[in-house]
């Protein structure tokens, strides 16, 4: 029954740490493409 426990646990935890990780990774994709169009919109390169 703890070994159950700890196992759900433990993959809840690993599935809350991946998807933090993947909300970042969107976050800084978009702050990148905002930045190359504002670059972009003054003539410079991306």
């Amino acid at each position: 029954m703890v070994q159950k426990l700890v196992a759900v646990a433990l993959a809840g935890l690993c599935l809350a740490v991946a998807a933090c990780n993947t909300v970042r990774g969107v976050g800084a994709d978009v702050g990148s493409a905002a930045n190359c169009t504002e670059n972009a919109m003054h003539g410079g390169r991306c």
